[in-house]
C-alpha cells in the first residue's frame, strides 16, 4: 500500500532535447561541450533516478513517521537518512552544479532542475538538506573572496559540510528591515553575532560534521530598514588551520518546530550568543547577496510542487487502474470495473498530468535562461529568468497542492489514510507555498518589481516573441494568441490606472501572476506538440501528448477568463 515512485526520465529527455533542444546551447559553450551531450545527460539522470527510486523514495513514509528529535542541543534525523545522504554525496550530486575549480561538477541548471524534481518526488524533507547547501554555494561563489571559496566550497561540494540561510526572526517575518540580530566588529576583522532566528531549515542535524550558517544581521552603524542589513558566514565549528572543524562556535539550536509536514526536515530556532562570524560581501548590502540564494531556492520550490504532484499522479493512476468500483457499461451489471473508466476520475488524472508536464517544460525553459545568462552572458536570458522566477515559485507550488489534493481524491477514503502515502504528499507540499517568500509576496514581486518596474517591457516583449511564433491557422495557437492580446491590453491598462490608484497593482498582483502562469503553461503545451514531429517517441506517447494539450486548452486554460474578468475596469 505504500507510495511508489519512478522518475519520469522519458518526459525529462523529451523536454530537454526535443522541446527546448538544450544540446544546441551546450555545443556553443566550450565548458559544456567538452563534457556534455545528450547520451551523457541521459546517463547522469538515470544514475540520479536510481538513488531517488531505490534508496530515498521507499523510506519517505518511515522518515515522516520518525521525524527529527532534539536532545541536549543535538538534532537526530531518521537513521536511514545517513546512508541516503552518504550515497548522494558519494555520487557527486552535492556539488553537481558547483564550480569545477573548487571540486564541483559544473553541470548546467537544466539538469540540476531535473535532479531537484526527482529528489522532491522521493522525499521533500530529505531534499532540503543538500538543497539549502547548494543555494548557499551559489552565494559564496558570487560574493566570497578567493580565501572564503577555497575554505568552504570544496567541503560543501562534497557534502562533508552543509549550509543554511538564517533570515527570519519571530517578530519580523518577511519584513527583514525589523530584524534585531546584531554584528559587533572585532579587532581581528571578525564579528560577534548575537540574536535569534526562527524557521531555519537544517539549522542543526547529524548528517555532516559542520554546518555553515549564512546569517543576516545589522552592524552598529547600519542605516534603518532593509538597506542596513549585512550578510555573515557563521560556522557551527570554527575551521582550524588545516580547514577542519575546530572549536565549537557560540550558537545552538534552541528548539525544533513541530510541523504539519516535512517532519524529517529539522526546522530550527537558532540562537547566536556572540558567535564568531565573517562579513560576506559589502557592509549593508547583505540582502542583495542573500537574494542570490533566495532566488535559487525559489526555483527549487517550484520543483517541490512538481515533484510532489508527479509522485501523487503516478500513485493515483496506478490505484485508478486497480480499484474496481461501479459499473460504467451495461455489459455486465454484476461486474465492477476499474475506476479509471469513471469520467470524473479521468478528469482529475488528466488535470494533474496536463499541469505536471507543462510545469516540467516551464521549469526547463526557466533553467535554460539561467544557463544562457551564466555561460553565454545572455542579458535577455537573465531578464527573462528574473521575470519568470516568481511564477516558477508561486504558480508551480499552488498547482502542486492542487494536484496532490486531486490525486488524494482519486483514492477516495483510502487517500485520507496514512498507509497509502497520499496524505503525506499533501502535507509535505503545503509548505512550498509559504516559505522562501509566500506566494502573495511572489505575486507582488512579479507585478510591482518585474512588470511595473520596467513598465511591462520584458513581459510584453515575451508576449510579442510568442505571438510571432504562433501559427494563426492553428486553432489552439489562435486561442493562446487571443489570450495574449487581451492580457497585453490588460497589462497596459493596469499600469496606466495605477498612476492614480496606488492600491491597484498590489490588489490584483496575485490574479495577474496566476493569469500569466496559465498562459505560459499554454505556450509550454504548444511547444511540446510542435516538438513531437522531431521526437523519437512511441506513437501512443505522441497521441497522449496531443490529448493532454487539447485537455489543457479545453479544461484548464479557460480559467484565464475569470482572472481577466476580475481585473478589467
Amino acid at each position: 500500500m505504500s507510495s511508489q515512485y519512478q522518475a519520469p526520465l522519458s518526459d525529462m529527455a523529451f523536454q530537454l532535447f526535443d522541446v527546448w533542444q538544450v544540446q544546441q546551447h551546450w555545443q556553443q559553450v566550450p565548458a559544456l561541450a567538452e563534457q556534455l551531450e545528450p547520451e551523457t545527460a541521459h546517463a547522469i539522470l538515470q544514475e540520479a533516478a536510481k538513488i531517488c527510486e531505490q534508496q530515498i523514495a521507499p523510506l519517505s513514509q518511515l522518515a515522516d513517521q520518525t521525524g527529527v528529535r532534539l536532545e541536549q542541543g543535538e538534532v537526530s534525523t531518521p537513521e536511514h537518512y545517513k546512508a541516503c545522504y552518504q550515497a548522494w554525496c558519494e555520487g557527486g550530486w552535492a556539488g553537481f552544479s558547483g564550480d569545477p575549480e573548487y571540486g564541483g561538477m559544473g553541470m548546467p541548471k537544466v539538469l540540476s532542475m531535473m535532479l531537484d524534481e526527482m529528489m522532491c518526488s522521493a522525499d521533500i524533507a530529505f531534499s532540503l538538506y543538500p538543497g539549502l547547501t547548494a543555494g548557499a554555494c551559489v552565494t559564496l561563489q558570487q560574493y566570497g573572496s578567493d580565501e572564503v571559496k577555497e575554505l568552504y566550497l570544496p567541503k560543501l561540494y562534497t557534502g562533508e559540510w552543509s549550509a543554511t540561510m538564517c533570515l527570519t526572526e519571530s517578530h519580523a517575518g518577511s519584513d527583514l528591515g525589523l530584524m534585531r540580530t546584531k554584528a559587533e566588529p572585532q579587532a581581528d576583522g571578525s564579528y560577534r553575532i548575537s540574536g535569534s532566528k526562527i524557521f531555519i531549515t537544517a539549522g542543526e542535524h547529524d548528517l555532516t560534521n559542520n554546518i555553515i550558517h549564512l546569517v543576516l544581521a545589522k552592524l552598529p552603524d547600519a542605516p534603518a530598514g532593509s538597506r542596513g542589513i549585512s550578510l555573515f558566514i557563521v560556522p557551527k565549528f570554527m575551521p582550524d588551520a588545516a580547514g577542519n572543524p575546530g572549536q565549537r562556535n557560540a550558537l545552538h539550536c534552541g528548539s525544533i518546530e513541530h510541523k504539519m509536514g516535512i517532519h524529517a526536515s529539522a526546522t530550527c530556532v537558532m540562537n547566536f550568543d556572540g558567535a564568531v562570524g565573517y562579513l560576506l560581501g559589502e557592509p549593508h548590502k547583505g540582502l542583495a547577496a542573500m537574494f542570490t540564494m533566495m532566488n535559487y531556492e525559489r526555483l527549487a520550490m517550484g520543483s517541490q510542487g512538481l515533484g510532489a504532484a508527479e509522485r501523487a499522479w503516478q500513485n493515483a493512476l496506478a490505484y485508478a487502474n486497480d480499484r474496481l468500483q461501479g459499473r460504467i457499461s451495461e455489459r455486465d451489471a454484476n461486474k465492477a470495473e476499474p475506476i479509471i473508466r469513471h469520467p470524473d476520475v479521468q478528469r482529475m488524472l488528466h488535470t494533474i498530468q496536463s499541469l505536471n508536464e507543462a510545469g516540467r517544460s516551464f521549469s526547463t525553459w526557466v533553467a535554460l535562461q539561467l544557463d544562457k545568462a551564466k555561460y553565454s552572458g545572455d542579458v535577455k536570458g537573465l531578464q527573462l529568468a528574473n521575470l519568470l522566477t516568481p511564477i516558477a515559485k508561486a504558480f508551480m507550488t499552488d498547482l502542486g497542492l492542487e494536484c496532490t489534493v486531486q490525486a488524494q481524491q482519486v483514492f477516495g477514503g483510502h487517500g485520507y489514510i496514512k498507509e497509502w502515502g497520499m496524505e503525506q504528499l499533501v502535507r509535505d507540499v503545503r509548505i512550498a507555498q509559504i516559505y522562501e517568500g509566500t506566494n502573495g509576496i511572489q505575486a507582488a514581486d512579479f507585478m510591482l518589481r518585474k512588470v511595473a518596474g520596467d513598465n511591462g517591457a520584458v513581459l510584453l516583449a515575451l508576449f510579442a516573441e510568442i505571438e510571432q511564433w504562433l501559427d494563426p491557422s492553428n486553432s489552439l495557437h489562435q486561442q493562446l494568441a487571443d489570450y495574449l492580446q487581451r492580457t497585453r491590453t490588460l497589462t497596459e491598462s493596469l499600469l496606466q490606472r495605477a498612476a492614480t490608484n496606488k492600491a491597484l497593482l498590489p490588489d490584483f498582483a496575485y490574479e495577474f501572476m496566476t493569469l500569466n502562469g496559465y498562459l505560459l503553461y499554454g505556450y509550454m503545451w504548444l511547444k511540446q506538440v510542435d516538438a513531437l514531429q522531431r521526437a523519437e517517441l512511441a506513437v501512443e506517447t505522441k497521441l497522449q501528448k496531443k490529448q493532454m494539450a487539447d485537455f489543457y486548452f479545453k479544461r484548464i486554460l479557460p480559467r484565464a477568463e475569470a482572472l481577466l474578468l476580475i481585473m478589467q475596469e
